[in-house]
């Protein structure tokens, strides 16, 4: 048996936790603890996992950290640093030990070093400004660190910006770009066996691409595919908002896509759907596509974030996915058929919106 505490962030001034077990499948609503407004991105240290860090998304944004204790309760605030900017929408700590945050509306982020404890920022950083696209706003998504750079997914200016250190940790340029489809809001990104997958919120569309060399290497467009249910309601208006590609294992041989398509209008009485994808002949330079293999419907209004669990000792991996209207609540999927299918296995109503998670093993 395997107990995960998951953290789940959202508009609020809280971050709620639950308490899942795996030989039962039940998830129980747990605690909420007091944060800055809007802790609506959760992330953890990528080497201490007791370490979480969650934005304040807002007018005047910032970073909290915080700690996990080992019966899962979460520590009050016990470091805050200016974002920067507006709206922070995306932070993740990067292995260098500094921590990225992107402002949403004032395109514009920060890295910021942390100093002695992974939980106490250094307030010196630098602000990092991305170029203003003609007639339009830069809107950068989220950082992704990639070698000795971090990728900025700019969906106004339809850019993934470069970025390197530029001397001392806090001080970093951007030292290129990689050009996107013209009007398709690049999101989130991610990167697998060398593969650049990029997830458009405008388009709906996901496409995959060689990581380009930098600074500013080209490399064309690989598949370039819908997400898109079919039997959408009139009315409906959707954005793309998460991928995930979890890693392979024994249990799970094949790396498959995940992408959540939200609907900000008129609602699907399905809810919203994750679409999964196989990357066929991934990394043969010849022939690669994406191949749609399910849409899996929630009943979940505007998904914005999702995450996959661990695997655990029986080789099972979850999923748990919120919305950020509605009231469907937190919902835990199991991954099954090598990944090519997701199974509803538990739901909580007690926090109606979630945005973002992370899960903590408790114990095993």
């Amino acid at each position: 048996m395997v107990k995960f505490t998951i953290f789940a962030g959202g508009y609020s001034s809280f971050i709620a936790s639950y308490l899942f077990n795996t030989d039962t499948q039940s998830l129980s609503f747990v605690s909420q603890y007091q944060t800055g407004l809007n802790p609506s991105w959760l992330s953890t240290h990528p080497t201490n996992s007791n370490v979480l860090y969650s934005v304040n998304e807002f007018a005047t944004g910032a970073l909290q950290s915080f700690d996990i204790s080992s019966t899962g309760a979460l520590s009050n605030p016990l470091d805050t640093a200016s974002s920067g900017g507006d709206s922070p929408a995306f932070a993740v700590p990067l292995s260098t030990g500094q921590v990225a945050i992107m402002n949403y509306n004032s395109g514009n982020g920060r890295i910021i070093p942390t100093t002695g404890r992974p939980e106490t920022f250094d307030q010196s950083a630098g602000i990092i400004s991305f170029p203003q696209p003609v007639g339009g706003v830069s809107h950068p998504h989220m950082a992704l660190e990639h070698g000795n750079e971090v990728l900025v997914p700019d969906l106004g200016g339809d850019k993934i910006w470069r970025l390197v250190q530029d001397g001392s940790p806090g001080s970093w340029r951007i030292q290129g770009f990689i050009e996107q489809p013209k009007g398709s809001g690049p999101r989130h990104i991610a990167i697998h066996n060398d593969r650049l997958y990029t997830l458009h919120e405008l388009s709906s569309t996901l496409t995959v691409q060689a990581v380009p060399p930098s600074p500013n290497g080209t490399s064309p467009l690989l598949d370039n595919v819908s997400i898109l249910p079919s039997g959408l309601p009139a009315g409906s208006a959707m954005a793309a908002a998460e991928i995930l590609i979890p890693e392979t294992s024994s249990h799970f041989p094949v790396h498959y896509v995940y992408v959540s398509n939200r609907n900000t209008g008129v609602q699907d009485s399905r809810g919203d759907a994750i679409a999964i994808f196989e990357h066929v002949n991934a990394g043969t330079g010849s022939g690669e596509s994406l191949r749609l293999v399910k849409h899996v419907f929630t009943g979940i209004d505007q998904i914005r974030g999702m995450e996959f669990s661990p695997v655990t000792q029986k080789g099972e991996q979850f999923l748990v996915a919120g919305g950020v209207a509605g009231g469907a609540g937190v919902v835990v999927y199991k991954r099954t058929d090598g990944g090519r299918d997701l199974v509803e296995v538990a739901r909580n109503y007690n926090v109606p919106t979630r945005t973002s998670f992370v899960w903590s093993s408790l114990a095993a």
